[in-house]
């Protein structure tokens, strides 16, 4: 693997238009009462064009909420009993991160299990319709994620985030929705200023997702999602013993990277056609709160209890750099699953990340902004 710049990768990537029209959406999971509610709070402030998914939204929402009822009444007492007997690992980065590629390398481990794509796009229910709804809907899938040409598909491993999100729970991923009015829930970025009440609400709705997904999936679960970053404490209470995977990239290019994802999916998801114009303080804000957080809370995990890794190294020195993981963490004989491993870098050994440039002005706004992170992580000297 190598972080080669391909000049031509942005023109295979596939355009945010056409990846709208086919692709589900992280609002098809939702029910009703969760659809309409997102609604209500932005005051139906609907595009013209994009009207049309809001009566898709609330279709689904419809469905979603039946069949939830099902899963509930069918399956709530069974979930409720599953004990995670195994710390799930939790990989935390911001986005662009390489949360994504550290998460599909570790679980070609077979011992270990995750929450894959379906279960994350369609929590409420997909114990009960995931033998019928799976193999129909697999087809509406793009191959490729918008934003960076990374593989996607039903069974491949997804952030739990969007699980949560459609269970009800609050998330700033709400801000996809409407991304013109000011974003939402920014507080979850670090649980600040959260009662204890709202703080437990959160647990155990993402307990309960765990539950569903490891009713059914026996091995240790190796869970990611960006916003976790500044949730490292609160996420400790449920799982003490916990295991952490700490993901850190050049700033400048997860910037750069980053200003990509957050014009690619609120065009692809949104209600609105996104103007933009909120995206640069956006992506300064949630680094500056989640990494604040994530210094802040960091003591609430046991030294030997993570681990943390820089993308630039991950990628020239995978095997090396996945051996300490497995080491220092204890996570079990690294040479059991090497096989598979090199496997799949053989498979992926001719991706190319997208090329990302970053002028002088935006430059400076970053080393101003994110220059405490760049400096404690080593990045002060990045061309």
């Amino acid at each position: 693997m190598t972080d080669t710049p391909d000049k031509s990768s942005a023109s295979k990537s596939q355009p945010p238009n056409a990846y709208r029209w086919y692709s589900p959406r992280c609002w098809h999971g939702m029910r009703i009462s969760d659809v309409l509610r997102i609604f209500a709070k932005n005051r139906f402030a609907f595009s013209p064009t994009r009207v049309g998914m809001g009566f898709t939204a609330v279709t689904c929402g419809l469905i979603n909420s039946v069949c939830g009822a099902v899963q509930s009444a069918t399956m709530n007492r069974k979930v409720d009993a599953v004990e995670i007997e195994q710390p799930p690992v939790f990989i935390v980065g911001h986005w662009r991160s390489g949360t994504t590629m550290l998460h599909e390398m570790m679980v070609q481990d077979e011992r270990f299990d995750f929450p894959d794509t379906f279960e994350c796009f369609e929590p409420n229910h997909f114990l009960v319709t995931s033998w019928w709804l799976r193999p129909l809907t697999s087809m509406l899938l793009p191959k490729q994620r918008p934003m960076d040409n990374m593989p996607m598909g039903w069974g491949r491993p997804q952030e739990d985030e969007f699980g949560l999100m459609s269970m009800g729970l609050p998330s700033v991923y709400e801000w996809l929705a409407f991304p013109n009015r000011a974003p939402p829930r920014m507080e979850y970025l670090d649980m600040e200023g959260l009662s204890e009440a709202e703080i437990s609400k959160w647990q155990q709705g993402l307990l309960t997702f765990l539950k569903r997904v490891a009713y059914r999936k026996r091995g240790r679960l190796v869970l990611k999602s960006p916003p976790h970053l500044g949730r490292v404490k609160t996420i400790a209470e449920l799982f003490p013993d916990a295991k952490w995977i700490h993901i850190v990239r050049d700033p400048y290019v997860v910037y750069s990277s980053t200003m990509r994802l957050w014009s690619s999916l609120p065009d692809a998801q949104g209600f609105q056609v996104p103007n933009n114009k909120q995206n640069q303080e956006y992506v300064l804000t949630c680094f500056e709160r989640m990494y604040a957080a994530f210094e802040k809370q960091r003591s609430a995990i046991p030294a030997e209890n993570m681990y943390e890794v820089r993308y630039e190294d991950l990628v020239q020195q995978p095997l090396d750099e996945m051996r300490t993981i497995y080491e220092q963490l204890d996570l079990g004989e690294f040479d059991a699953m090497r096989p598979r491993l090199e496997q799949y870098l053989e498979g992926v050994a001719d991706y190319r990340p997208n090329r990302h440039s970053l002028p002088d002005e935006e430059r400076d706004i970053v080393t101003q902004r994110w220059g405490d992170v760049i400096e404690r992580y080593g990045y002060g000297d990045s061309a």
